[in-house]
């Protein structure tokens, strides 16, 4: 149940940002989406390490980064401190490997902020319209009530949230680690906050502009992704010139969990 340690700091003016690195060879990064952190990419991490460097980061307001009132967790300040971070890093052109709006983060800071990749995987991601759960459309309505529920209830709906990501039954312990970040008073005020700042404009901005990338991409989907179907997985890799689609039977959105064998194949046969 251990995932990558992070135990390196990176300031940002919205607060600090909790990396760690494991193995050596040529730099992989690995950004994850939400409502989880870099924990999901414990047995991935692993795996890539035995061939190359690993770069594991939580996203501002995540995991074991800096959770305070008044944050600007958007994917636009994502994108912003990703681009950042590769700089401090020192890493010209990494591999960078992406889930859910990962994905967004990802192309933001190569399409909007100069970030260069050697390659790109994208995992389940959200990155085209339209998107966002009829519950994301209502918490970003009310974020205020959602953050005044009584922390047991609050606790019951994020669990039965995060299960949602699942296509396999996972056991308790990692649902519970799934939401540990988002419990207690701070915790709790976080999670509805980087949902109410999740606004499909960040990806509009840059959708137009899948068509001009020219970089090695693969586009991996769980076929029993519940969140973002299939379809969406298919119409990214036909926009994208040259993308590789693999479908990855038997997963739903949190392919990291349901099938890491199969993603771990994919991504290993990619970035060789």
């Amino acid at each position: 149940m251990t995932g990558p340690e992070l135990p390196e700091r990176f300031d940002t003016p919205g607060g600090t940002v909790r990396w760690g690195r494991l193995g050596q060879g040529r730099p992989v990064v690995l950004l994850h989406g939400t409502p989880f952190s870099s924990w999901v990419w414990r047995d991935m991490a692993t795996a890539l390490a035995e061939r190359y460097e690993v770069f594991v980061w939580d996203l501002l307001g995540y995991g074991e980064s800096e959770q305070r009132e008044g944050q600007d967790v958007s994917l636009a300040a994502q994108g912003e401190i990703f681009a950042s971070l590769l700089g401090h890093w020192d890493l010209a052109a990494p591999d960078v490997v992406a889930h859910d709006i990962g994905g967004a983060v990802s192309l933001r800071a190569h399409l909007l902020h100069g970030a260069h990749y050697r390659s790109l995987a994208l995992v389940d991601v959200v990155a085209l319209r339209p998107w966002g759960s009829p519950f994301f459309r209502l918490v970003a309505d009310h974020p205020e009530v959602f953050e005044r529920l009584p922390p047991s209830l609050h606790e019951a709906l994020v669990r039965e949230y995060v299960a949602g990501a699942l296509h396999r039954a996972a056991p308790e312990a990692v649902i519970d680690r799934l939401v540990k970040p988002w419990l207690g008073s701070r915790g709790q005020a976080a999670f509805y906050r980087q949902i109410a700042q999740a606004d499909q404009r960040h990806t509009d901005d840059i959708e137009e502009q899948f068509e001009a990338l020219n970089l090695p991409v693969l586009v991996c989907w769980g076929e029993e992704d519940a969140w973002i179907p299939l379809e969406r997985g298919e119409e990214l890799a036909r926009r994208i010139p040259g993308a590789r689609l693999r479908r990855i039977a038997c997963a739903g959105h949190l392919v990291q969990h349901d099938a890491p064998a199969a993603l771990a194949g994919a991504l290993l046969g990619f970035l060789g």
